[in-house]
């Protein structure tokens, strides 16, 4: 008996999921991480927020979805008013109104700190969420609060995704973030707990999660988090945004021919002909 021999087929590409969610869990944005790497000083704008840099390090973050940092430091007495406003009069390019603050003795650097990170966490969470719309980098623009404790990038990024990861775990539908809430009031619920109450009492089919953190003085991902545990307890649901109005269809206006220009054509090409 002969045995022929063959050669085998080629092994078909298989795909590495280990190394696919390696890359998935790298650079949040990688405009950010080219901009950190060359040390860049200016404000990474986006969608939905923007990061102040120094030296490719984030000073400051700002989003219209997160409490700033005046609501966590005015709302609950952390800071008198009138010595906040002062500041931020008084800063400048040279000093800013962190270092105005400190100098005067009006806070603790501990305190201001604890409250920056806070805001700057906020704000970079809804900042580097994944937009349409390209980001937008303006060197050598500052901030009047001043540099108190740069952040590394990469340190920005790691939270955002853990912060993600974790929203994600607590209920997996995000537009409860976003969308105005509604009370689902069901018969068999449970009674949450005294902070979670205290979000369910804001909720009034119109505030958001951030108008809810914004009115309690509090940061906006705790809030978040109130929330989508709220939302799978079924005490919560989000109100959809109305559908977009299509156009009407454009109408094909009939193809009408002129007798004039037909015969003005009709000179134009005999006295080409001549």
């Amino acid at each position: 008996m002969t045995v022929v021999g063959t050669t085998p087929p080629p092994r078909l590409p298989v795909r590495d999921r280990t190394a696919g969610r390696e890359r998935g869990s790298g650079a949040v944005s990688p405009m950010l991480t080219r901009l950190a790497a060359e040390r860049a000083t200016g404000v990474l704008e986006r969608e939905r927020g923007a990061l102040y840099l120094a030296e490719g390090r984030v000073v400051h973050a700002e989003s219209p979805f997160a409490p700033g940092l005046d609501v966590l430091l005015l709302t609950h007495g952390t800071l008198e008013p009138g010595v906040w406003w002062e500041a931020v009069e008084r800063a400048g390019e040279e000093r800013g109104a962190a270092r105005l603050l400190l100098d005067a003795g009006r806070i603790g650097r501990g305190a201001l700190e604890m409250c920056h990170l806070g805001a700057l966490y906020d704000a970079a969470y809804f900042a580097l969420a994944p937009s349409s719309a390209p980001g937008r980098f303006r060197y050598g623009a500052g901030h009047w609060f001043g540099a108190l404790r740069p952040v590394p990038v990469d340190a920005v990024e790691r939270e955002t995704l853990r912060r993600r990861e974790l929203l994600h775990r607590l209920w997996p539908d995000p537009l409860p973030d976003s969308a105005p809430l509604l009370r689902a009031d069901p018969a068999a619920a449970p009674l949450p707990p005294s902070r979670q109450r205290a979000v369910l009492a804001l909720v009034d089919g119109v505030r958001t999660a951030s108008d809810i953190a914004r009115e309690l003085g509090r940061p906006a991902f705790p809030t978040l988090m109130d929330v989508r545990r709220l939302a799978a307890a079924g005490l919560v649901t989000a109100r959809f945004p109305p559908p977009v109005a299509q156009p009407p269809p454009a109408l094909a206006l009939p193809q009408v021919n002129d007798p004039d220009i037909t015969l003005l054509k009709r000179l134009r090409d005999a006295l080409e002909a001549l």
